[in-house]
């Protein structure tokens, strides 16, 4: 009989704890535990990293795109330059419909009254039901990004049926660098005009030298996440486990 979800979890931890990222990637994609996995890759400023360890090892793996039609021009030429340097077999486009746009966002001027919503909109929602054939997910979350992602470990569990593996989570900006310098891989354009992470183009800002490299996101604003990720109370995808533990706590 298979274990429960945080039992699978909490063995895929231990299992691997030992392991380095890339080592981690291949690991994954064999493991019985973790079924069915996608990468869901924002192709941003670090995206590449994780693509490269996934492209190299099971270039097959479905990889999940969201375009939220508001993205930076520069990001959806990445992307493309991207998934054709690595060979990506089954990129995929994820987008909300465009009856939702119409009814929800029809001036596509949503993200100047209500952030969360725009982002539940174009970017939670399409991605909730793009992952509903996948037992888990791989991120690119690292917990050097900052203090909402300072606890993650490699396997999480997101729902009752679903798991989170972030295989970055404990490398730091030096080893993502050495990573990129080490198999040439391409830069995003705009992390050299200072944009550590990117998002869409109207709540993305540059970043000062010593800020957080997420404080370009929705900036003078408390929100710090699109809403896709959240663990002990912080930001989540709606119906996930943690949102259930975050709303009791409150």
């Amino acid at each position: 009989m298979r274990l429960e979800l945080s039992q699978r979890v909490a063995g895929l931890n231990h299992r691997y704890r030992s392991h380095d990222p890339a080592a981690l990637v291949a690991a994954t994609l064999n493991d019985p535990d973790t079924g069915r996995v996608a990468l869901v890759s924002s192709f941003g400023a670090e995206s590449v990293v994780l693509l490269h360890m996934v492209a190299t090892r099971a270039p097959e793996t479905p990889v999940l795109f969201v375009d939220t039609l508001m993205l930076f021009e520069e990001t959806l030429a990445y992307q493309r330059e991207v998934a054709e340097t690595l060979g990506l077999k089954d990129l995929r486009v994820i987008r909300a419909s465009e009856a939702d746009l119409a009814a929800q966002d029809p001036e596509n001027k949503l993200h100047k009254t209500d952030t969360d919503a725009c982002c539940a909109l174009r970017k939670t929602a399409p991605l909730e039901a793009a992952l509903a054939e996948f037992d888990g997910w791989m991120t690119g979350r690292k917990r050097y990004q900052g203090q909402t992602r300072a606890d993650i470990d490699h396997f999480e569990v997101e729902t009752p049926t679903r798991m989170k593996i972030n295989p970055l989570a404990h490398w730091g900006r030096t080893e993502i660098a050495d990573y990129m310098d080490r198999y040439d891989l391409p830069r995003h354009p705009l992390v050299a005009r200072g944009y550590p992470s990117i998002g869409c183009a109207p709540c993305t800002s540059p970043v000062a030298a010593g800020e957080d490299p997420r404080a370009g996101r929705w900036r003078g604003q408390e929100k710090t996440e699109c809403g896709i990720h959240f663990v002990n109370g912080r930001i989540v995808r709606p119906g996930s486990l943690e949102a259930e533990k975050s709303e009791k706590v409150a």
